[in-house]
Formats: C-alpha cells, structure tokens, sequence
C-alpha cells in the first residue's frame, strides 16, 4: 500500500437515493503508507430542499435547521473531486456511497467514480470472515479499535475509525 488512498464515507438524508435522498456529509481521509496523512476533506451539505428523515436524524444528530446555510453538493463538487481525483477509494458498503455520490456528482456535471477506483472493506470482511458481523463497529471491535467517541454516525469520525479498518483489514491479509 504506497498510493495515496481516501477513506470515505456519507451521511444522508434516508436510504434512497432513487427517490431524491440527498447527501447531508462528506468525510474523506487520506492515508499513505498505512498511516493518516493529515489530510482531510469534511463539509455539511445543504440537501437543496430534501428534507431529512426522522430515522436519519436519530442516526447523524443532523438536522434540518443545521444545514440551512451550508452549501450545497454542487458548490464543493470541485474541491471534492479535486481531493479524491485518480486515488482509491476505501468505503464501507460502496455501493451505498456511492450511489448517493454519484448521484449527486452527475447533477453537478461531474464524472462519476468507477467501482474499478474502490476498496469495499465490507466485501473485504465479508472474505476474511464469512458469516461474522461486519459492520463498522463490530469491525472496530474485532481489531480493539477504540470507536467510544462514536455516539452518532459522522462522515468524518466513521472515516477515521473506517481508515484504521482498512489498515487492519490489509495487515492480516498480507
């Protein structure tokens, strides 16, 4: 692992991106050599009219009167892609992500991202321990990764916790 990697994670404002749900979070952090550079990329997003549902809301702590005066996706597009641009991407459950990311991208008039530029670390887990729990926290147990501050979802703290995953998830590998 010598590239320049990008863990990455969304909040949002329900589950369905298909139906308009919209992106209320991006988190990015970059790694290098199994250690966080320092990098990071975080921003709240205004969901443009996209009201955030209650179960959401319980989950993030986000609400509708929070994001009022944050920009919305298309004003960032271009520093994100900036950020994320010819890097992989390390997500847990991509396909979710990712739909909302591309999504939201293709409204700005940006490419999408290729799946062939991802790490799916729930796929990844899936492998290494089939019929285990993989989800981020069960992860973050397996490995004694301290996720105590993590009492709501948040892009950037999941990022973290997500990086030192990866990381973990790569070393057994090896």
């Amino acid at each position: 692992m010598s590239a320049r990697i990008i863990s990455f994670d969304t909040e949002t404002t329900g589950l369905d991106f298909e139906t308009g749900d919209r992106v209320i979070e991006l988190g990015a952090v970059e790694i290098l050599e199994r250690n966080k550079t320092g990098e990071e990329f975080q921003t709240y997003l205004n969901p443009d009219g996209k009201e955030i549902s209650e179960k959401a809301q319980q989950i993030t702590g986000i609400t509708n009167e929070q994001l009022k005066d944050k920009p919305k996706f298309k004003d960032i597009a271009k520093e994100f892609q900036e950020f994320v641009h010819e890097k992989k991407l390390v997500i847990h459950n991509a396909d979710f992500d990712l739909a909302f990311l591309n999504k939201e991208l293709k409204e700005a008039g940006y490419p999408r991202i290729s799946n062939t530029n991802i790490i799916d670390t729930l796929n990844v887990a899936r492998e290494k321990f089939p019929g285990a729990q993989n989800s981020l926290d069960a992860l973050c147990k397996r490995f004694k990764i301290d996720n105590s501050r993590r009492q709501k979802h948040s892009a950037l703290l999941d990022c973290e916790l997500l990086a030192k995953v990866y990381i973990n998830l790569i070393d057994q590998k090896e």
